[in-house]
């Protein structure tokens, strides 16, 4: 989610657009020369309205039928509206021209077209052909590689263009950009370092800084980050949000939650904040307050999957099972195929001791997601408890095969599989067991007190 912010149209260019718009409701005089007539082309297109770019364009076309300059311009509206062979009908005779905007057209024309080599070459020329404002030059042609997410061209273009001038800030945040595109965080973060160092005010590169630091989960730094863009701009809502996530992600929850209430000041959308605060004060283990705030999400937005399935996690590890299956079942309803929502709802089951429906509902949860390594196990444990053991052992081999860690897995194996008769493959998982915890020998005899008859100990 890295961002530039961008600037507005100078005064000039808005004065034209109000007197062309004016123009068109009657209200102004209708003669604009070339140049103005561009720059209102350009306009609609900037705002990717290539309708009211063409009216524009017929408009100049009328007042000024041979100016080259509009009808480079027909050829940019067709590229915009994905008209790339028209484009290039109009490009190509001016092949020669010189002129520097027919030169970006042909370098997109070429690469729309997937005539990368091409594209490249041209791009070359260009650069070549100059001796002044190469990194502006270079940064409107990676412009147009970025647009074709050719990252990799783009990135040749904006080193060429740094080269030149090593202190262009538009250039250093492409680049920067470049690099996330790519996964090199750490160059990402190099440039957004250089950025500030020319402009240490620059709370778009501390921002863009922070976002490189979350995706590679270093919140510490991340954090610090957010906190010198707010520093500059304290009122950023996105900022402060972003900063609320990085404390949760690192398991600092209160500070997630006085931010989280920091960023609900400007927030539009109060049912996610209130999800937001909720699960915080759920992992706080802190469930009546995180109650609160799920139920304000769900007051927000009903049929709210989110804060419906927090509820009903709360309510079990409040053990108020009842409430716990009320909520489950109005999640399931909103959404029949979520995996986790029938975890809860076996959960649930369980704590009222309806352990045959319970098994349903984690077998409907394997077959929504089938890789749940502690659903199995779960499975498997009430198959033990029902003396199935064959089938108890089929559904703890399968979660073993998606997780071997698991707590006590190799014990609950070597039981099930000396409940079967296999017992040479039983020592070898006992043996396992003993050996991550010595307690599990004790644990195994109380489950198969008779294993000392058939040479287990």
């Amino acid at each position: 989610m890295s961002r530039k912010l961008t600037y507005p149209v100078d005064d000039e260019a808005n004065e034209i657009i109000k007197r062309y718009e004016s123009f068109l409701e009657g209200k102004a005089p209708g003669y604009f020369d070339v140049e103005e007539l561009e720059a209102i082309v350009d306009y609609y297109l900037r705002k990717g309205k290539t309708t009211d770019s063409s009216r524009a364009l017929e408009l100049g076309l009328k007042l000024h039928p041979a100016s080259n300059e509009l009808k480079t311009k027909r050829a940019k509206i067709y590229l915009a509206s994905g008209e790339t062979q028209k484009a290039m009908h109009i490009l190509e005779p001016m092949n020669h021209s010189g002129d520097y905007e027919v030169q970006l057209l042909r370098i997109e024309a070429l690469s729309r077209s997937s005539r990368y080599k091409e594209a490249r070459m041209v791009a070359d020329m260009l650069v070549a052909s100059e001796s002044e404002d190469i990194d502006n030059i270079c940064l409107d042609i990676a412009f147009i590689f970025i647009s074709q997410f050719d990252f990799e061209s783009a990135l040749h273009f904006l080193k060429t263009g740094d080269a030149f001038f090593n202190k262009n800030i538009d250039l250093l945040y492409e680049l920067a950009f470049c690099y996330e595109q790519i996964s090199d965080n750490q160059l990402a973060i190099e440039t957004y370092n250089r950025i500030i160092n020319i402009d240490s005010y620059s709370s778009e590169a501390w921002f863009n800084m922070g976002q490189v630091y979350f995706a590679e989960q270093d919140f510490a730094n991340a954090i610090n980050a957010y906190d010198f863009a707010l520093a500059i701009n304290d009122n950023d809502p996105l900022t402060t949000l972003q900063k609320a996530h990085a404390h949760f992600q690192s398991g600092e929850y209160d500070n997630a939650i006085d931010t989280y209430n920091e960023y609900a000041k400007s927030a539009i959308d109060l049912w996610q904040v209130h999800l937001f605060i909720g699960e915080s004060y759920e992992r706080l283990e802190q469930f009546d307050q995180a109650i609160e705030h799920y139920s304000a999400s769900l007051k927000e937005l009903p049929d709210n999957y989110e804060a419906l399935t927090g509820l009903a996690v709360c309510y079990l590890e409040k053990e108020d099972y009842e409430k716990s299956l009320a909520y489950v079942q109005l999640a399931i309803a909103v959404d029949e195929n979520s995996a986790d929502a029938w975890v809860y709802m076996a959960e649930g089951l369980i704590g009222i001791n309806d352990i045959d429906n319970a098994l349903l509902a984690y077998l409907k949860a394997i077959t929504l997601d089938p890789n749940q390594p502690d659903t199995l196990m779960a499975i498997a444990n009430i198959c033990m408890d029902k003396m199935e053991f064959e089938t108890a052992l089929k559904y703890y081999m399968t979660a073993y095969d998606l997780d071997n860690t698991l707590e006590h897995i190799d014990l609950f194996i070597a039981v099930a599989l000396y409940k079967t008769e296999n017992y040479i493959n039983s020592k070898e998982y006992l043996k396992k067991a003993i050996e991550q915890n010595l307690d599990a020998g004790g644990l195994f005899l109380e489950l198969c007190p008779e294993a000392v008859l058939h040479g287990f100990f």
